[in-house]
């Protein structure tokens, strides 16, 4: 018999696949840009091949994941095109960027690709109501949605360097900024509903 209340919530369904872009090309990172520049919040994160020796440092991160309502766009890192899409985006102080947990990513992207992000919301703190620790994305989906965010541990875990990655490390990637996206717009008209009502 589990205790766990988050354990009996509907599954939460995410992007699917068709509405995920790795951007490999010029042109990917062309369509990826004009996409994002034209909207005014934009989920985020990213990966890294995760490090299991004592010491170990982290050479990540090795993806990044940025979504619009409609479209998450995967950013392999050591593809030539990324970067320059990057840093446009994420140094832009007119675009914000959500997401959970940011603090290592913003750190990562500025020591390995020189990225100095701005404008960045971390949901982990700005949701928390008077809770002792940060806010999580399951969490945040249980509260916001009623419905429970599956996190495989095995795929958060996988080597995100790979050339290639499997549908399930890009659905799990690209969900990951797609629903930080998703919990901020549900967070934001709530609030506006809740000022309504007063």
């Amino acid at each position: 018999m589990t205790t766990d209340p988050e354990a009996l919530l509907p599954p939460y369904d995410g992007i699917k696949l068709a509405d995920v872009r790795m951007v490999k090309s010029d042109q990917d990172a062309a369509e990826a840009l004009a996409a994002l520049s034209s909207t005014d919040v934009l989920g985020f994160d990213t990966e890294s091949k995760p490090t299991f020796l004592k010491g170990e440092q982290s050479t990540g991160p090795h993806l990044v994941q940025l979504a619009t309502d409609e479209v998450a766009y995967l950013f392999q890192i050591g593809a030539k095109p990324s970067v320059e899409v990057l840093k446009a985006v994420l140094e832009s102080k007119t675009i914000l960027k959500v997401g959970f947990g940011l603090k290592d990513d913003l750190l990562r992207l500025q020591s390995k690709l020189g990225i100095d992000t701005h404008n960045v919301l971390d949901l982990s703190n700005a949701l928390r109501k008077g809770e002792r620790n940060t806010l999580g994305a399951k969490t945040a989906v249980a509260r916001f949605f009623g419905q429970k965010l599956q996190k495989s541990k095995k795929i958060t875990t996988t080597n995100w360097s790979l050339p290639r990655l499997s549908d399930k490390q890009i659905l799990y990637a690209a969900d990951d900024a797609h629903v930080a996206l998703r919990v901020y717009r549900r967070w934001r008209s709530d609030q506006a509903a809740a000022k309504a009502a007063l």
